[in-house]
C-alpha cells in the first residue's frame, strides 16, 4: 500500500482519501448504483489502516497484513446508514451473507489486488485458524465423551496442545511478550484477533508441512460445513478458494 495508507486517523479529522471514499460512496448510492457495490469501491479507495471514530479504535489491517474488511464495512455502513436496506445490511454486518453473489474476480477489481491479497491473509489467517480451532475441540468434545472423562479434562489447553503443542495460556503470553503488550487476564476483540493471527504464523513454522496441510484442509472443511448449513459460502469470494483446496 502506499505510504499514504500507512496512517492512523481519528472522526475529527479524516485523510483525504478517506474522506473522498465516503463522499464517492454517498453519491454513488444516491445514484442509484446498487450499495454493495459501491460499498467495495469505497473499500478500495479507503486509505487509512486504524482509525479512532467516536472513542473506539478501529484496526483495519492486522500485524501490518491481514485486512478485516468487514470491520471497515461496518464503518462505512454507519456513514450511509439511512440510504441502505436494514435487511441487506444487517445480513451482511452480521451474517455474512452479501446481497450480491460477486466471483473473486469482480471483488479484486473493486477493491484492487493489494487488499484482496491482505483480505486472503485475514481470511487464512483468523478466519480459516478459528475453525482449525473449533474443529479440533469438536473431536475434544466427541473423545471425552466417548471415553467418558469430558468433565476432567480442560478441553481448551487441550485444543491448543494437539494444534499448537503449548497451552492457550503459555501461548498469550508469548505472544504478549512478543509484542510487547501487557498481561492482562481479559483480551479484547482487536487483540483476539491479532492473537489468532500469530498463532497462524506460529503453526507454520512450528508444524510439518504435512501437518499444516492436513491442519489447513480440516479448517476448509469445517467452514464449508457451517457456511452450506447457513445457505452461503461466505463473504466477499470465498467460495471458490475453498472449491480449490478441498
Amino acid at each position: 500500500m502506499a505510504d499514504k495508507a500507512k496512517q492512523s486517523t481519528s472522526s475529527k479529522s479524516l485523510s483525504t482519501s478517506d474522506a473522498e471514499a465516503i463522499r464517492c460512496l454517498e453519491q454513488a448510492i444516491i445514484s442509484g448504483k446498487h450499495w454493495y457495490l459501491a460499498l467495495l469501491e469505497a473499500i478500495g479507495q479507503w486509505g487509512s489502516v486504524e482509525e479512532n471514530h467516536n472513542g473506539r479504535v478501529y484496526r483495519y489491517l492486522i500485524a501490518g497484513e491481514a485486512f478485516d474488511w468487514l470491520l471497515l464495512a461496518e464503518r462505512l455502513c454507519e456513514v450511509v446508514d439511512g440510504l441502505l436496506p436494514d435487511d441487506e445490511k444487517d445480513s451482511l454486518l452480521f451474517y455474512g451473507r452479501p446481497p450480491l453473489d460477486l466471483n473473486s474476480q469482480q471483488v479484486k477489481e473493486l477493491i484492487g489486488d493489494s487488499k484482496y491479497h491482505q483480505y486472503l491473509n485475514y481470511f487464512y489467517g483468523i478466519t480459516v485458524e478459528k475453525a482449525l480451532i473449533l474443529a479440533v475441540q469438536e473431536e475434544v468434545n466427541k473423545e471425552g465423551w466417548i471415553s467418558g472423562y469430558s468433565k476432567e479434562l480442560d478441553v481448551t489447553n487441550e485444543v491448543y496442545r494437539r494444534t499448537y503443542g503449548a497451552t492457550k495460556t503459555a501461548l498469550l503470553k508469548r505472544f504478549r511478550r512478543e509484542k510487547g503488550y501487557p498481561q492482562p487476564r481479559s483480551i479484547t476483540l482487536t487483540e483476539l484477533k491479532e492473537f489468532t493471527y500469530w498463532l497462524f504464523k506460529y503453526r507454520l513454522n512450528q508444524c510439518d508441512k504435512a501437518k499444516v496441510a492436513s491442519d489447513t484442509k480440516k479448517a476448509l472443511e469445517q467452514l464449508k460445513r457451517q457456511w452450506v448449513g447457513r445457505g452461503f459460502f461466505g463473504v466477499l469470494a470465498t467460495e471458490g478458494l475453498i472449491a480449490e483446496r478441498l
